[in-house]
């Protein structure tokens, strides 16, 4: 049944396109449903283009909102992440919000079409890639928004620059957390870059949320904790709530280079605020995606 609401004019979306990574299930899917719901044009991507389509089609019911398109990629690979861009380029006069949702956690070092550790590609590198790729679309389509899914636990994260891809030594954990800790750091460059375009980036914690997520490799801690925590976890719903705050409310307009937690600026790892480390971090992650560093 489609949901009946009536929208806000200072939260419309009417006549703005969204790009959500990952936006076929649990945080995605509820933000791409949130953001249809106030008129958005929605592009959602999923690593199955077949589930992607079927994703979109549920959409576009539940909301009453046609504009739902799907697009199939695999965001740890760096060829789709490009092809991926080239579609939202040529299907897209326009973009208003770009939503770096994709994410994962894998308890054990699996590696990447492109020799690259997972949880570092698909969690930090291929919003970065994305991003680079799609920022002059952003900047042409002023004022517009980056919104970069974090988590708590990159609080809890350090960057080893000396063994970025676990080589050495590899505990999932500890990859997650430097990985949504490199997503806060992008996110601060980002903004820092960006000054003066008209283009604003954020990141965020969207709580501890009931999802599918980890499962494809969950730790044996993952398997015993989660069954135990799972009625106490947020909706993807709640989940969702900060990104499309941040996605559309004209509270946070020209807001930038922050870091949110229920709908709220909050201070991040003190780590994230290394200047000389976010930009190392930039350098070397142009340099692994294939960019020329700037």
């Amino acid at each position: 049944m489609r949901a009946q609401h009536t929208i806000d004019p200072a939260t419309s979306m009417a006549g703005k396109t969204v790009l959500i990574t990952g936006g076929t299930s649990g945080i995605g899917r509820a933000t791409a449903i949130g953001l249809a719901e106030l008129g958005a044009r929605v592009a959602v991507t999923g690593r199955d283009v077949g589930r992607a389509e079927a994703a979109a089609a549920e959409i576009r019911l539940a909301t009453g909102n046609p504009a739902i398109q799907a697009f199939g990629a695999d965001l740890s690979s760096q060829a789709d992440v490009r092809r991926l861009a080239a579609e939202i380029l040529d299907g897209y006069p326009r973009l208003d919000v770009l939503i770096n949702n994709v994410g994962g956690f894998w308890a054990t070092r699996h590696v990447t079409a492109d020799g690259l550790e997972r949880t570092f590609a698909v969690n930090h590198l291929a919003a970065f890639l994305l991003t680079e790729l799609l920022l002059d679309r952003l900047k042409a389509s002023a004022p517009a928004r980056v919104v970069t899914v974090s988590s708590g636990a990159q609080s809890l994260g350090s960057i080893d620059f000396d063994d970025l891809q676990g080589e050495r030594k590899y505990s999932g954990q500890t990859a997650y957390n430097q990985s949504k800790l490199a997503s806060v750091m992008f996110t601060y460059e980002l903004a820092r870059r960006l000054v003066g375009s008209g283009v604003t980036a954020t990141a965020l914690h969207p709580g501890v949320v009931s999802t599918s997520f980890g499962a494809e490799d969950p730790s044996r801690i993952f398997k015993l904790i989660v069954p135990f925590y799972r009625p106490f976890m947020k909706t993807p719903q709640q989940g969702a709530a900060t990104s499309i705050y941040l996605a559309s409310s004209p509270e946070v307009s020209g807001v930038t280079g922050q870091y949110f937690a229920g709908r709220k600026p909050k201070p991040s790892n003190k780590a994230s605020y290394d200047l000389a480390a976010a930009t190392r971090l930039w350098q070397v992650s142009a340099g692994l995606v294939g960019l020329a560093a700037s």
